[in-house]
């Protein structure tokens, strides 16, 4: 395998990183500190990055609505070009990128690529959506006019990322809002800055070979003052914001305040649901890379599962042999199938989280442990649990399957929609009603609602989100496009008259 250092410079970084830029040039960032990236997998330093400082952030944005007013006026097409071209560059720094996804932030060299073709999927999906940013023609009750609707450019956006996903939802914020005609400045998770200055340096190539560089911008911060001076920005016409709900919720009234828009993408609590008829083999590899994959820290893991009471223990037997092949280490390893979780914080939030659901009363049928030695390794765990247990009502970002029985399907809706959270949810049934039942108006109340599948694994081509205080937005496919766009009517008198609408006469 490649060298560490070998990945790091072929990626263009080195043992201390500038932490912002804008294509046109690097910030020299605070000169007595460094926020060191650290691999959760050992425990030790990767490299360290100079964070940004607010002379340094105030340029940035700066630099960005001076591009905007640029890029805005280049025809759709063209841009789309520019993403193509980031598409293939990553295409060939897909196994470097991947590979440093896997450092920073544990994800299994499997994942790690799939989160790299992911943007690559973003990138093309972009390259299309490019020529059909399309408006209406709507029928104007008045003689010899002509109505219709067209989108513009909105502005430089604002897209703060979190560590888990570290490069893969900048690329379904940035790519789409590039194509609309935006610039884009990006606050990623100081736990996985090196992703973040990797894949800005990949885009400052492309974007200053096609004589655009500054479109693509990089802020790299861990101090709360400055992530808040960029939320309360008006120069930042929309916030696009993954992470916490508690956080979430600041970022909308702080954005709602100064009337700016907001696309919240925030926790997930998702449940599977298996009834009587459902296809075990299915139900079981789905649950199982749900719940296990990412180490549990993805907004879309499987975090509930509700098991129709004649099924409970078949499934769980097969759960149980599942979990105990599932080879825990060094992400970078064939054959690892969990790596480690980011931080000693999380390790420590997964270990309060079983103690609070013991003490409730569950039981821990598989896992449960903190493993020792060097980085942050914990089990995959299944524990019994109750749906009113307040550990089962928030959003637990480990590998934690809290596990319940049901006897009728409107109980298991019931159960499965009783959380304040709103993202993922799924079914296993092969029984036509109770498909149809589950993905109706009473069914779940869920942003993505899947049957015969699990709640991870969405395809770009979907609109990504969910609803309640999972936020509301929704990015990536579909016609999410919108959201970085303003939208304009339009009315053309093309007669001699000046007929007024809803028939009014004026001055006659």
């Amino acid at each position: 395998m490649t060298s560490i250092p070998d990945i790091l410079e072929e990626l263009g970084l080195s043992d201390v990183n500038a932490g912002g830029g804008t294509g046109r040039w690097w910030a020299a960032g605070e000169r007595d500190r460094l926020i060191e990236s650290v691999n959760p997998a050992t425990g030790q330093p990767i490299a360290a990055v100079r964070p940004c400082t607010p002379d340094d952030y105030r340029r940035i944005v700066r630099d960005a609505a001076e591009a905007f007013a640029r890029w805005r006026m280049v025809p759709a097409p063209k841009r789309g070009e520019c993403v193509r071209l980031i598409g293939e560059a990553l295409r060939d720094k897909k196994d470097r990128l991947g590979t440093l996804v896997s450092l920073e932030v544990g994800k299994i060299k499997a994942e790690g690529d799939g989160e790299v073709q992911e943007m690559i999927d973003m990138a093309d999906f972009a390259v299309g959506q490019s020529r059909m940013l399309a408006g209406l023609t709507l029928q104007s009750e008045r003689a010899r006019h002509r109505m219709f609707e067209q989108w513009h450019p909105l502005g430089p956006v604002g897209v703060i990322t979190a560590f888990n996903f570290p490069v893969a939802v900048w690329a379904w914020n940035a790519f789409l809002a590039a194509v609309a005609g935006d610039t884009v400045v990006w606050k990623p998770s100081p736990k996985a800055a090196l992703c973040a200055i990797a894949v800005q340096h990949i885009c400052n190539r492309v974007m200053e070979q096609e004589g655009w560089p500054g479109i693509f911008s990089l802020f790299i911060t861990d101090r709360t003052e400055l992530a808040q001076a960029m939320v309360e920005d008006r120069r930042l016409p929309l916030i696009s914001f993954t992470g916490s709900v508690p956080v979430g919720r600041q970022v909308a009234s702080t954005v709602a305040r100064r009337l700016g828009r907001t696309l919240l993408e925030l926790s997930g609590n998702n449940a599977v649901i298996v009834d009587e008829t459902a296809d075990m083999d299915l139900a079981v590899r789905a649950i199982l890379f749900g719940a296990v994959g990412t180490a549990g820290q993805r907004c879309t893991t499987t975090r509930r599962l509700f098991v129709q009471e004649s099924r409970y223990e078949q499934l769980i037997k097969r759960l149980v042999q599942a979990y105990e092949q599932v080879h825990i280490g060094d992400p970078l390893k064939d054959g690892v199938l969990m790596g480690p979780l980011i931080d000693r914080a999380a390790v420590e939030g997964y270990r309060a989280a079983i103690d609070e659901a013991k003490q409730e009363g569950g039981r821990v049928l598989y896992g449960g442990r903190v493993l020792e030695g060097p980085g942050f390794f914990v089990e995959p765990t299944i524990m019994t649990a109750k749906p009113e247990w307040p550990v089962m009502q928030r959003e637990t970002f480990a590998p934690i399957l809290y596990v319940t029985t049901y006897r009728t399907l409107e109980e298991a809706i019931g159960m499965q929609n009783n959380v304040p959270q709103g993202l993922s949810s799924a079914l296993f049934t092969n029984h036509l009603r109770h498909s149809e039942q589950f993905l109706s108006a009473a069914g779940s109340d869920c942003g993505i609602a899947n049957v015969n599948l699990g709640t991870s694994g969405a395809e770009i081509g979907g609109a990504f989100g969910g609803e309640k205080e999972t936020g509301g937005g929704r990015e990536a496919g579909s016609d999410a496009w919108k959201a970085y766009m303003r939208r304009q009517t339009n009315t053309i008198n093309w007669g001699t008259d000046l007929p007024l609408a809803q028939g009014i006469r004026f001055g006659e």
